[in-house]
């Protein structure tokens, strides 16, 4: 059996095709080359959504629906290639979020993992298990499984920020499980800090005995991660594909922060000319800082901050930044790392 095509069809194969389709039976020979694929294959497209025009159609839905009524008020990104399914890519969710001023987005809790990437806005905060913390740009804050969170809005401007969720990872095993809370908010419990103070400071209480799988510090504040860049950049040592990119970690085991998303945080200087590059994690880029364009599979894509743009899996990736870029990015690679399907291809590098 060849996995480029199917074998060619004959009257009498025809017949015993139709004969066992009704006892819900498939012959594998038609289907290999759909299901078991040479390389990588998907419908979904490389695209840019510009923050500019997002903005707008959040501010207007705004004053169309509250928070509170759906839960939450989002935009999802649906990738071009599969619209009415709820994707950014095959298995990763991505919706742009709005909270009013003097609003709150209701606790609950589901078995989906989140995370926030706050885009613009400062001061309103989210509560994860009776901790809260104040949101500012580009802080990356997360929501481990099954854990009651709300976010509220006490200033006078509207907040936006960025979700990214692994709905469809565990729609893949019809594991979804969602309540809410039974009020807007939860107790809080917790000190402002607290999770960084015990955990983030290089720190960690004598006798902690993690119970989850997601990093127990829920906020990962963007100015303290962003002097990390600075700092690194002076030593000029430069990836040819990824300039300086580094991920975010859990204190517990040093693996991602995240037990199904992979995200990290990536610095491309003035100029600089990336290498191609591609692997099957398909990844989500959120500009943070800077300007640019990239060739994704021989498309290209020009952005601006707060643009979140999308390359499909095992698709040749080059960058080309007009000025100094910062990327928040997310994947599931950290997935696919442990069931061992994680591959790259950094071309003719030595």
């Amino acid at each position: 059996m060849s996995f480029a095509k199917a074998p060619m069809d004959t009257a009498e194969r025809q017949n015993f095709y139709k004969k066992i389709d009704d006892q819900s039976y498939t012959a594998l020979w038609t289907v290999l080359n759909n299901i078991i694929t040479p390389e990588p294959r998907s419908n979904w497209l490389a695209h840019v959504w510009r923050f500019t025009r997002q903005k707008d159609h959040l501010l207007e839905v705004g004053g169309l629906i509250t928070a509170k009524r759906p839960k939450r008020r989002v935009l999802v990104l649906e990738n071009p290639g599969l619209r009415g399914q709820s994707r950014i890519t095959t298995s990763l969710y991505a919706g742009l979020q709005i909270v009013m001023p003097d609003e709150v987005a209701p606790a609950h809790r589901h078995s989906q993992c989140a995370l926030r990437l706050v885009l613009d806005g400062n001061g309103a905060h989210t509560s994860v298990d009776g901790e809260r913390t104040i949101m500012s740009f580009g802080d990356f804050i997360i929501t481990p499984p099954w854990t009651w969170h709300d976010h509220g809005n006490s200033t006078d401007e509207p907040m936006i920020w960025l979700d990214g969720l692994d709905i469809a990872v565990v729609s893949l095993f019809d594991a979804s499980f969602a309540e809410e809370y039974g009020a807007d908010e939860q107790p809080i419990v917790h000190n402002i800090g607290d999770s960084s103070a015990r955990y983030g400071a290089n720190l960690m209480p004598v006798d902690f005995v993690h119970k989850g799988l997601a990093s127990p510090i829920f906020n990962y504040p963007y100015e303290r991660s962003r002097e990390a860049l600075e700092a690194l950049k002076k030593s000029q040592e430069w990836d040819r594909c990824h300039g300086l990119k580094m991920r975010f970690v859990n204190p517990v085991d040093g693996g991602w922060a995240m037990p199904t998303i992979a995200t990290g945080l990536q610095l491309l200087p003035k100029g600089f000319s990336a290498a191609p590059y591609r692997s099957t994690d398909a990844m989500v880029f959120v500009v943070l800082e800077g300007s640019g364009k990239s060739q994704i599979g021989g498309k290209e894509i020009i952005w601006g901050k707060k643009d979140v743009f999308v390359a499909p899996s095992w698709h040749w990736v080059t960058h080309m930044p007009l000025e100094e870029t910062v990327f928040f990015t997310y994947s599931d690679r950290v997935a696919q790392e442990k069931l061992g399907l994680w591959r790259e291809d950094r071309g003719n590098q030595e």
